[in-house]
């Protein structure tokens, strides 16, 4: 990994252990735009919202940022209007050492639900997180806000827009709790390409559509995702035409589809990574419904780890999503082996063939419902003993 891989012109990042996380290490992230930068975010869909993420959406509502600052740890959700005041403590605070507004401050937080954040700590680290900003250290922060993650998630692209270079570089946190919309999941993304906050939240909500809301562990929904978005213009590209728009869409999607990926990699116990794909739906949101209804079904997914190709599962899962779809016209495939033909058994030796591809790391499940032409996907993952393991002892 070059040094300069993860540099973004314009950009500096700053990680300290603060004594947030009970096991020690770092957990305390800064990002720092040297110049204002268009900012855009999108927040979870749960109705229990965290403290940084009410604070947060307050101040992206400008469109304009000059940093986010991120612990891990300690969620500081379920916490009430001091909850609320430690985010704000910690916006501030920041604002105060950079010489900024508290307006152009971003705040996140993950780890444990309902504990309060020990703002004292976030104090007493501050000069040191200030003191440290370098231009290469965006793997720093990564590293202090992972909780349950085995490893770091980090993803880049490059691009041109008015013949000028520019970067993106994402990077996340994620392993358990994931489910649409979005996962229990930080994710910061950095780029020196000039755009207006418009087009970049346009950009944005198309690619967290397409990438973060197609994914799931668990089937549980976080009370603090956030994905944030700062474009500081050091790129000098100016306006942005049409098809330079389009290339940063995908870049930006590119990058966020590298990341969901990798937590669904991660997802706390797992062991494989699975796509689960329905084709033939009546309507568009049938065909989400039903690949969401089979991604997080436990039988389904216990069959996964077991390498099992136990087919009732699925159908079982599709009959209870509220879907249209006759039994008798289903057809379900592993991968390239056909294990189900108008809603019927194609025979062990096809069976036997599934379960071999099942042993993989990594597989996909085709269900074709032939009631219509349309089709979406999700990507998940198996459920395992250590997933139980995990989240068992997790405060404790």
């Amino acid at each position: 990994m070059g040094s300069d891989e993860y540099v973004v012109p314009g950009f500096k990042a700053s990680a300290v252990a603060a004594g947030i996380k009970k096991r020690g290490g770092l957990d305390l992230g800064l990002i720092f735009s040297e110049r204002e930068a268009s900012a855009a975010a999108v927040f979870t869909a749960n109705k229990v919202k965290a403290a940084p993420v009410l604070v947060s959406q307050e101040n992206v509502k400008k469109g304009k940022a000059r940093a986010i600052v991120a612990n891990a740890g300690n969620a500081n959700a379920c916490t009430g209007e001091a909850g609320l005041q430690s985010a704000r403590y910690t916006m501030e605070g920041v604002a105060k050492s950079l010489g900024i507004g508290p307006e152009q401050v971003l705040v996140a937080s993950t780890g444990v639900i309902g504990a309060p954040l020990n703002t004292e700590l976030i104090g007493k680290a501050l000069p040191e997180l200030v003191k440290g900003l370098s231009r290469d250290a965006v793997p720093r922060v990564v590293e202090a806000i992972m909780t349950t993650d085995c490893f770091s998630k980090l993803s880049r692209f490059e691009g041109k827009a008015g013949g000028r270079s520019y970067k993106v570089v994402g990077m996340a946190k994620g392993a358990g709790m994931i489910m649409p919309d979005m996962a229990t999941m930080l994710c910061f993304v950095l780029s020196d390409i000039a755009i207006e906050p418009t087009q970049l939240n346009e950009a944005l909500v198309w690619g967290v559509q397409r990438t973060f809301n197609r994914i799931s562990v668990d089937g549980d929904m976080s009370t603090n995702d956030t994905v944030f978005v700062l474009a500081n213009g050091a790129a000098g590209n100016g306006s942005l035409s049409p098809e330079d728009f389009q290339g940063f869409r995908a870049g930006l999607t590119g990058v966020m589809d590298e990341l969901s990926t990798m937590i669904v990699r991660d997802g706390e116990g797992a062991t494989k990574l699975i796509r689960i794909v329905i084709k033939g739906a009546a309507a568009p949101a049938e065909a989400l419904t039903a690949a969401r209804t089979v991604a997080n079904s436990a039988l389904v997914k216990t069959a996964f780890y077991g390498s099992d190709p136990n087919w009732g599962r699925i159908m079982a899962a599709l009959g209870r999503s509220g879907i249209r779809m006759r039994e008798e016209a289903v057809s379900i495939w592993v991968d390239d082996v056909k294990i189900v033909e108008k809603g019927m058994s194609t025979g062990t030796d096809l069976e036997s063939q599934a379960a071999a591809r099942m042993k993989g790391k990594e597989f996909s499940v085709t269900v074709d419902l032939h009631e219509g032409e349309f089709e979406d996907h999700i990507t998940t993952c198996d459920l395992t003993h250590e997933y139980v393991t995990i989240n068992a002892d997790y405060r404790t």
